[in-house]
């Protein structure tokens, strides 16, 4: 499966339903109209880094930024930009040949940890994160990964798992959130 498509957005509240288990809907959250995405920041792990275009590849995959730079991360800009409805991708290095990648520390980010995406328009989306889950690329949840939202949801992926010299990391680290807010 390859991540969703844009759609247009309507500008109406989104409730920000927390994940299963954590309690009652917080108050509603606006969505965000449509705005490039410029620059990442986790403040839990130290991130902020630029964000680039990505795109698919010929088979369908997302494919990362260029691995020569440790400290970019990119965006999938042919699907939802982040704070608008829908579900937005953004994927950076775990590591590259010069050293630890932007996302080194991403495993290590917990539930409740903010994200902010600052954007285009000058405005920036802050998203709580409320699941980090490592995958085996293999067995990877496509679907769940990048399937369409009602909501503004964010996700944050890198490679992770066990590594193997001769065939790269074998899963996925990936961040799951929500909009929360926007300034």
């Amino acid at each position: 499966m390859r991540p969703v498509r844009a759609h247009p957005a309507t500008a109406a509240p989104v409730s920000a339903t927390p994940a299963p288990g954590r309690g009652a809907a917080r108050a509603a959250v606006q969505p965000l109209p449509r705005s490039e995405p410029v620059r990442l920041r986790v403040p839990a792990i130290g991130v902020d880094a630029p964000l680039t275009k990505l795109a698919l590849d010929a088979a369908g995959a997302l494919q990362p930024p260029p691995d020569n730079n440790p400290v970019l991360a990119g965006w999938y800009a042919d699907g939802t930009a982040p704070g608008s409805v829908g579900t937005a991708i953004t994927a950076g290095h775990v590591d590259t040949r010069v050293g630890p990648g932007v996302f080194h520390r991403l495993g290590s980010v917990r539930k409740g940890a903010t994200i902010e995406i600052t954007r285009a328009d000058l405005s920036t989306a802050v998203f709580t994160v409320y699941a980090v889950e490592v995958y085996d690329k293999k067995k990877f949840p496509d679907k769940k990964v990048y399937g369409a939202s009602a909501r503004p949801e964010l996700r944050v992926i890198t490679c992770g798992g066990e590594f193997s010299r001769k065939a790269g990391y074998r899963g996925n680290v990936v961040v799951f959130a929500a909009l929360t807010g926007s300034r």
